[in-house]
């Protein structure tokens, strides 16, 4: 059987190359890492073709000539230098439309390899829109390769661009060697002012840009990118999510509540007493059904998250953000990563890999984590509900949803502190942040939909395996060994996980954590969220509404000064193993990861004792 045909997506940050790859796939992409690196690879089938088919979504790049090593991975799989990744057989460049002299450098780099390419002019109806107008046949046949009008996002051209691939495909012998080049430096400052005055050319023949932006992205700029008035649009966006966060989920968290509750009951009723019952009911219901209702919670800050993200709001954000970014040590380049970070840390310290600066990106990585990743989340939620009064303030916020903002600016504001600590120590290397600004849009339904399937699936993968994996590790741990027959004590004072639990919390007794507080710490490694499953196993909450059962057990155990410097120890610790593991991928340092680990832990150890002791002397 023939090896199939490869196609392979190229194309600057932001042209909607993803977003075509999608299209072409179905959404159904095979995500790894490139041998050898930690790159992300995304590879798919490209659908309705007969003839086998790879399509390759290639990290974004301006240039051949790299700064970065997402950068470095897209050159080299595109010359076939990657070891054991087989060069592509057919280029797609993918070009903005609104930004097309941008492109054309990078695709006038591509031409000169002389390698099979077609041009997907992208973003059309926006360009159209902006009153851009460009002789799309006049320009292919100057630049010497065909091009397609596309617009991603509703599929506009992309069955054109399939039919293109299919006759290709068809029609294509299997690749030889002949042809690979390898670009150097010398090349490029030979040729660069050639390069950019052909590209000048081309623009002035083949293309009528209007001299201004529609008044009103103008005006947009204006407020949202102003050093004040931004900053505090900013500030209230960020206000609104968390305040939303809480207010909106209320009603569907609930229903889930309710459904594991009438689950744990239904089961407790039918099976007998015994192991088998506590196991399914206190175990298996009460540990996933204690994470999986924060589910809503999730969804809606990864709504809005995206919403910004498909507006184009977020890379103004950045621009926004680097000058003050820049008085940390930082700029905004760090911003994405970092933003990422709420989400999920490890991929927010996977996009680092952008950042030209090595210093830069080490601290980066370094204060990434401390922004409040969504598995906190589960957390933050349970607590607050068990402590803080559902009531509004000042006639307008939600006293919950504020207690949330403050969790979140706390990691904000320590991992300014900490960059600037860091980078004082150093000497500064300026790099200047060159972004490109999309056009605002009105975001996608479908692109929406299918980034919150993507992370709702995320999220209940890792509670069908995880966490459902740790929830019975601490159930049998929690059981055995029984307890004697003259004992005394609860009966999980003498089980594995009390004795544990007992043996740890001398430790954290200065933080005011008890035995179960100090229990629920250890499966967090495995993941945060695991927290809640563990406590409402150790607080044995099974068979009523989890939920609101385990927040009255915590209410009547915690006092007010524990529970806040429980909160503070999950603001700052480097739970999970996953990150510290992708911290020492990324650094390549076991020092550097070490380093990382311990600063964190003694972090959130002295944020605690801090919390608790100054707590304790407010309430008493």
């Amino acid at each position: 059987m023939s090896a199939p045909i490869r196609f392979a997506l190229v194309g600057n940050p932001n042209c909607g190359k993803t977003s075509l790859f999608n299209r072409l796939t179905g959404a159904r992409a095979k995500v790894a890492n490139y041998p050898g690196v930690t790159v992300e690879r995304r590879s798919g089938t490209v659908t309705h073709i007969a003839t086998p088919t790879e399509i390759l979504d290639l990290p974004g790049t301006y240039s051949l000539f790299v700064t970065s090593p997402d950068e470095q991975v897209a050159r080299d799989v595109i010359l076939g230098k990657l070891a054991h990744e087989k060069r592509p057989d057919l280029l797609i460049a993918v070009v903005d439309a609104c930004n097309l002299r941008l492109g054309l450098r990078l695709v006038m780099e591509l031409k000169s390899l002389n390698r099979p390419m077609v041009l997907a002019l992208n973003q059309m109806d926006e360009a159209k829109r902006r009153g851009i107008s460009i002789n799309t046949a006049a320009l292919s046949q100057s630049i010497g390769m065909p091009i397609i009008e596309t617009v991603a996002v509703n599929s506009q051209g992309v069955a054109e661009l399939r039919q293109y691939l299919d006759t290709y495909a068809q029609s294509a012998q299997q690749p030889t060697e002949q042809g690979a080049q390898v670009l150097t430096l010398s090349d490029r400052q030979e040729s660069v002012e050639a390069l950019y005055a052909e590209i000048e050319s081309i623009m002035s023949q083949h293309v009528i840009q209007p001299a201004h932006l529609p008044r009103w992205q103008d005006r947009l700029d204006a407020l949202v990118m102003h050093p004040l008035l931004g900053m505090i649009a900013l500030f209230t966006i960020l206000l609104v999510i968390f305040q939303a966060v809480f207010a909106w989920a209320s009603p569907v968290v609930d229903l889930i509540d309710a459904g594991f509750s009438s689950l744990g009951e239904l089961v407790g009723a039918t099976l007998p007493d015994g192991i088998l019952k506590d196991f399914i009911v206190d175990g298996l219901i009460a540990g996933v059904g204690g994470v999986l209702v924060f589910l809503p919670q999730i969804i809606i800050l990864f709504f809005f998250i995206l919403v910004l993200e498909d507006s184009g709001y977020l890379t103004r954000a950045a621009f926004l953000l680097d000058r003050p970014m820049r008085g940390l040590g930082l700029s905004g380049r760090s911003f994405i990563p970092m933003l990422s970070s709420f989400a999920c840390a490890v991929p927010g310290i996977m996009a680092t890999r952008t950042i030209s600066d090595p210093r830069e990106r080490f601290i980066t990585i370094m204060v990434a984590p401390l922004m409040t990743c969504s598995a906190r989340l589960p957390v933050y939620a349970l607590i607050i509900a068990a402590f803080i009064p559902e009531q509004t303030v000042w006639g307008v916020f939600n006293l919950q949803g504020l207690t949330l903002f403050a969790l979140y600016f706390a990691g904000v504001a320590s991992a300014a502190l900490v960059a600037w600590m860091m980078r004082r120590r150093t000497a500064r290397e300026e790099f200047p942040l060159l972004l490109e600004l999309p056009s605002y849009r009105w975001p996608m339904m479908y692109h929406l939909l299918m980034g919150l399937r993507e992370r709702a699936w995320i999220f209940i993968r890792r509670v069908g395996t995880i966490i459902l994996a740790l929830s019975i590790v601490l159930w049998f741990l929690a059981t055995f060994p029984g307890a004697p027959e003259d004992a005394t004590l609860p009966a999980i004072d003498y089980s594995f996980a009390g004795q544990l639990g007992h043996f740890m919390q001398p430790l954290f007794a200065p933080l005011g954590f008890n035995w179960q507080m100090c229990i629920a710490l250890i499966p967090a490694m495995g993941a945060r969220e695991v927290a809640v499953s563990a406590l409402a196993t150790v607080y044995a909450v099974g068979e009523e509404s989890i939920d609101v059962a385990l927040g009255g057990a915590l209410a009547a155990s915690w006092s007010l000064p524990v529970a806040f410097s429980y909160l503070a120890w999950f603001v700052y610790a480097p739970q999970c193993i996953s990150t510290i593991a992708v911290v020492k991928r990324e650094t390549n340092s076991t020092k550097a990861t070490l380093f990382f680990t311990v600063y964190l832990f003694a972090l959130a150890y002295f944020a605690a004792w801090v919390t608790y002791q100054v707590a304790s002397a407010i309430v008493n």
